[in-house]
């Protein structure tokens, strides 16, 4: 996001510097060449926007809690979850979305130190709705976790898998797991921001196409 809004905001900085220069009274003379240079300098640096802006926003760790997908609420009480395939990419973690199939590690934070007091206890079933019922592909028994951290391994296959977090006394909460699956809204609200740029480079392009100066450089700058 942090990314989208700086190139949206770059972009619309220089749509406005346009739409000023077009109401400014402007003279009919050649555009000297310097000009047209500033002018491309200007739209190589918008391209390379995106491009540069991760770097900026790259501190993907520091997410607050609140806004982590990975991060729910068990009993009142905040877990963090995370999956780990080392057999395909070392050191990639997921969350919900996990690409491939096998041996996969699950580590469950107790982000809140009440639930380490508590017996915890969880389990994978296989398939989508939330409950008790199901297949059970893994289960670990009801244990106190001083340190905050369960960790445990299953084997998964292609489909969609519930992980079940219950503190002892508490309503448990899940986790939908995807393994191998499409998610398609997931992937239309990573393509609102592309279309968003794009459309924007277009718009700011039109604009270029009817300003006087670039007509005045088709007159005269070719001379």
């Amino acid at each position: 996001m942090t990314i989208l809004f700086l190139t949206v905001l770059a972009l619309s900085v220089a749509a406005g510097v346009i739409h000023s220069r077009e109401r400014m009274p402007v003279r009919v003379r050649p555009i000297r060449r310097t000009r047209l240079i500033t002018i491309r300098d200007v739209l190589a640096g918008l391209v390379i926007l995106p491009i540069l802006l991760p770097s900026i926003a790259g501190a993907h760790g520091t997410v607050a809690l609140e806004d982590d997908p990975c991060v729910q609420r068990v009993g009142g009480s905040r877990v963090h979850f995370n999956a780990y395939q080392p057999q395909h990419e070392p050191k990639a973690q997921y969350c919900t979305d996990i690409p491939g199939e096998g041996d996969t590690y699950l580590v469950v934070d107790l982000v809140d130190p009440t639930l380490r007091s508590l017996p915890v206890s969880v389990r994978v079933i296989r398939g989508p709705r939330e409950g008790d019922h199901g297949e059970t592909v893994a289960s670990w028994p009801a244990t106190i976790h001083p340190d905050g951290v369960l960790r445990g391994e299953a084997k998964l296959a292609k489909g969609l898998y519930q992980l079940i977090i219950a503190p002892e006394g508490f309503s448990p909460s899940s986790y939908l797991l995807r393994v191998q699956q499409v998610d398609y809204s997931a992937s239309a609200r990573k393509m609102v921001g592309p279309i968003t740029i794009i459309l924007l480079f277009v718009l700011i392009g039109y604009e270029l196409s009817k300003s006087q100066s670039v007509k005045n450089w088709r007159l005269f700058g070719r001379g």
